[in-house]
Formats: structure tokens, C-alpha cells, sequence
């Protein structure tokens, strides 16, 4: 036995992501323009930065409260009163590190090894990796794309449901596809797990990047008091925060004791001095997030109109999240012709065969960038699809 089969066969089973392979196939090449990560292309703001910075001046260095200093909690429950017009305790919120820890704890505190989650597909690839490495099965359904617009199949999600089912998760607005459920979407949702004694996990971490009516719906806004339902999300997207690893839980009080004892036994805290920065980012970031989703908006316009003008893309303009995902005319294996378009035009995207069922014929392109880079990427892949 060799080394690697010396290890746990759930660990080696872990999937190679499918974009950090384009990532680093191309990293570092001169004149790229990366399309390819869900991030912005601003650093974090100096009065987050700055509220952090002081804190470790202060010697805010110790061993934390494993659920969240106060003050921040606080602070997540003043924004949710702001963003979502909903009034939840301190008791509800629960920090942790990154987005991806907040769906890798409500995980562990839902499921037991061998049962079923199921979720909506195309879809962020980690999600599936991470309930398969708790043990899981995840369970995908697809959505349907007709027309160039995504659209659910409530049906089909209650096909889908089994004894072993506990977790129903839902992404929206959805990356990559950037389909949002509707409010009469989320109270079907909603409808369904409660028939079948499921959980609902609830990632809303691109609420408010939506074009057309503000914030996207929320399962806030359709829930009642005594719904099973994990909210998970993180700072990364509206504050430009990726690099930091600060997320937060959102869930019933009923379960504080099970999620502080996971977060003990991974992390045992989020930094103190960090989460003063997040406190910052919450309090006085309204202006910079709007900034965001307003270039966000216009970058999606410009990108998607030339792609759309070629008449060999399919899509629309998605109604929220950061991503146009296109289905090019003669693209049959889309992690090829992701490394074929950086060598071609020196253009990241990610290839849709990394987000799973749905997704094969797909490119996703983050456009929350430069607006001259999102005009010049988009002219570049207008060329390199007229050439094809």
C-alpha cells in the first residue's frame, strides 16, 4: 500500500476543483484578465481594514467567544433588521470562519453518515464535496434551462426526496447561474420540507446583488416561527472580503450548544481583532456594497449584451449573484475550451463542467471587475467565438 491509500478513502475521494485547475494553468500570465473566482477585484476597504488593524494594536489577540464576540452579533442582528426587515436576536447568530465553514458546521450538525441532501444544480462545487465528505449523499436536481433562462421544477424536487433525505439545500441567487427563486418559489420550497420533515439550508450570500428589485427574495420572508432552516453566509462577496474567512450562521437558538461545540472542535473562534473588522463592514458599509452592485450591474449589461450580439450564446442576463453563465455555440467539453480561451485570448473563465449536473456545456465569468476589463474580455471572447 502506498502512501495516498494509506489514507481515509472519504478524504482521497475529495474532487479536484475544476476551476483552481484553469486557475492555475494560467496564473500569472501577462495581460490576463481572471473571470474565473467569485470575487471582486477591489481590495477591502480601509475603514474595514483600519477597525481590524487597530484591534490587533489593542492586543485583541486572545482566545474569543466561540460564537462571536457580542458586538458583532449585535451587528448581524441590526443588518438583518436593515437588509431584511426581520427582527432575530443576538441568540441567532453564530460567526464563523468563512462561508464554506458555515456549510461544512450546518453539515455535521444536520446529517448523519448515509443520509440524503439534496440541492439544485449547476451548482458551487463545494457544497457536494463537502456532504460527501461528512458522509452524505448529495442528491442533485437540475434546474431546467430553456430559452436561456433557468427555471425549477418543484416536481422534481419532490421526486427527489427519500427516507434518508434530511437536508434540502437551496442557493439563491444561485452561482453560477444566477437564478433567484421567487417568493412563491421559496414558500414551495418551504411547502416541501415541511411535508417531509426536512431541514432547509439557505445560502442568500448574493441577496443583494439582484437587478431588479432590490434584494432578492428570502425564505425570511416566507418562514414561520418553528421552520427547520440554517441560514449560511459570509462576508466575502458584498465587502470584499474573501481573503479574511469570516462567515456567519443564522439558525433557531434551540441548536446554539450543538454549533458552538462544532466550531470548538474546528476552530475554536474566529480571530477577535477580525471580527471587529466585520463589525466595521456591517455598520458603516451600506455606500461601498451599493458601489458594488451598482458597477456589478453595469458590467453584467455590457459583457452580456456583446456575448448575446455574437448569436452564438445562448443566455440571459441573469437576475442576480456576480456570474454570466454561457452556453457557446460548438462547445462540447467546456473544461477544454477553458484552457483553450486562456491560451487563445488570455481570458479566465471557469469551466461549467465544474459545477456539476447541467452544467457541462457551460462558462462562467465573474463580472464584478474593472469595467474596461469586463468590456475587453467580453470584445476578446466576441472574437474568439466569431473565429470558431
Amino acid at each position: 500500500m502506498n502512501i495516498v491509500e494509506s489514507l481515509s478513502p472519504r478524504a482521497r475521494r475529495a474532487p479536484e476543483s475544476g476551476i483552481v485547475e484553469v486557475v492555475n494553468y494560467a496564473r500569472g500570465r501577462e495581460g490576463l484578465i481572471p473571470l474565473w473566482v467569485g470575487e471582486g477585484d477591489l481590495p477591502t476597504p480601509d475603514f474595514i481594514a483600519r477597525a481590524a488593524s487597530d484591534a490587533l494594536l489593542r492586543g485583541e489577540t486572545f482566545y474569543t467567544w466561540q460564537r462571536g464576540i457580542p458586538e458583532l452579533r449585535s451587528a448581524l442582528s441590526r443588518y438583518y433588521a436593515r437588509r431584511f426587515g426581520v427582527k432575530l436576536p443576538d441568540e441567532h447568530f453564530y460567526v464563523v470562519g468563512s462561508g464554506m465553514q458555515a456549510i461544512k458546521l450546518a453539515i455535521e450538525a444536520l446529517v448523519s453518515p448515509g443520509d440524503d441532501m439534496v440541492y439544485l444544480t449547476p451548482a458551487w462545487p463545494n457544497f457536494a464535496a463537502a456532504a460527501e465528505l461528512s458522509g452524505a449523499n448529495p442528491i442533485a436536481v437540475q434546474l431546467d434551462f430553456t430559452g436561456g433562462r433557468w427555471q425549477l421544477d418543484l416536481d422534481r424536487v419532490e421526486a427527489a426526496i427519500t427516507p434518508q433525505t434530511r437536508v434540502l439545500f437551496v442557493n439563491t441567487p444561485s452561482n453560477p447561474t444566477g437564478w433567484t427563486a421567487t417568493r412563491e418559489d421559496l414558500a414551495n420550497l418551504l411547502a416541501i420540507a415541511r411535508r417531509h420533515d426536512l431541514w432547509i439550508m439557505a445560502d442568500e450570500i448574493y441577496a443583494l446583488y439582484h437587478y431588479a428589485i432590490g434584494r432578492a427574495p428570502s425564505f425570511l420572508d416566507v418562514m414561520e416561527e418553528g421552520d427547520r432552516i440554517v441560514f449560511v453566509n459570509s462576508f466575502s462577496k458584498n465587502w470584499s472580503m474573501t481573503g479574511w474567512r469570516v462567515g456567519w450562521i443564522v439558525a433557531p437558538p434551540e441548536i446554539g450548544q450543538v454549533l458552538e461545540n462544532l466550531i470548538q472542535y474546528s476552530t475554536s473562534g474566529v480571530p477577535q481583532f477580525l471580527q471587529q473588522g466585520a463589525i466595521a463592514a456591517l455598520d458603516e458599509g451600506y455606500a461601498f456594497v451599493q458601489a458594488n452592485i451598482d458597477k456589478a450591474a453595469r458590467n453584467r449589461d455590457v459583457f452580456c449584451d456583446a456575448l448575446i450580439a455574437t448569436n452564438r450564446v445562448e443566455t440571459l442576463k441573469p437576475d442576480g449573484a456576480l456570474y454570466a453563465f454561457l452556453k457557446i455555440d460548438g462547445v462540447t467539453d467546456s473544461r477544454l475550451a477553458a484552457l483553450d480561451i486562456v491560451d487563445r485570448t488570455n481570458v479566465g473563465l471557469a469551466p461549467g463542467t465544474a459545477f456539476g449536473p447541467g452544467g457541462e456545456l457551460f462558462m462562467r465569468a465573474c463580472f464584478l471587475r474593472d469595467p474596461a476589463h469586463v468590456a475587453e474580455a467580453a470584445d476578446r471572447l466576441a472574437r474568439y467565438i466569431a473565429a470558431r
